[in-house]
């Protein structure tokens, strides 16, 4: 697809908070939220031409936010287990929200769930997409994307009863 960099920047402009709200759900933190989005951005400007369709723009550009915060996150599992030898870190909790202990609770109960799980309810959840369009994003069947957000809902809901 041929794109000048204000056709880019309108497109970009209609789902930025989406992108930025799937980020900041995966990495934990503002910052790698900001630093993940900033990344994807980039890298899909530089690589606008092979997208073929205007309308699978918003797909695109969730899959590509999905791999960067998935290469991040294997990057700062393996630099903190070289640090501290494997000890977790404490989330933080974003400014701006309201209610701190429901934030918490919601987040622990999103924590508990499996990378995979995490990225489904993520996509379902921010990103607006359907079972079949997850299912297209990560190679898999659109029955099993419906299975696996329900189940991953059933966890969250189990841990936040």
């Amino acid at each position: 697809m041929r794109c000048d960099a204000k056709e880019f920047a309108q497109m970009y402009e209609e789902i930025y908070k989406d992108l930025y709200r799937f980020a900041l759900c995966r990495m934990r933190n503002v910052q790698d939220a900001e630093d993940a989005v900033s990344e994807s951005v980039l890298a899909a400007y530089e690589n606008i031409r092979k997208l073929q369709k205007e309308t699978a723009f918003r797909s695109w550009m969730f899959t590509i936010l999905a791999n960067t915060c998935r290469k991040k996150l294997r990057e700062s599992r393996d630099r903190q287990k070289r640090e501290d030898g494997g000890v977790e870190r404490l989330t933080e909790i974003s400014a701006g929200t309201t209610d701190y202990g429901i934030a918490l609770d919601v987040r622990k109960a999103f924590f508990i769930l499996s990378s995979e799980e995490q990225e489904i309810v993520a996509l379902s959840v921010f990103g607006g997409y359907n079972s079949r369009e997850i299912g297209t994003a990560l190679n898999l069947n659109p029955n099993t994307v419906r299975s696996k957000r329900s189940r991953a809902l059933e966890k969250m809901e189990y841990v936040l009863e």
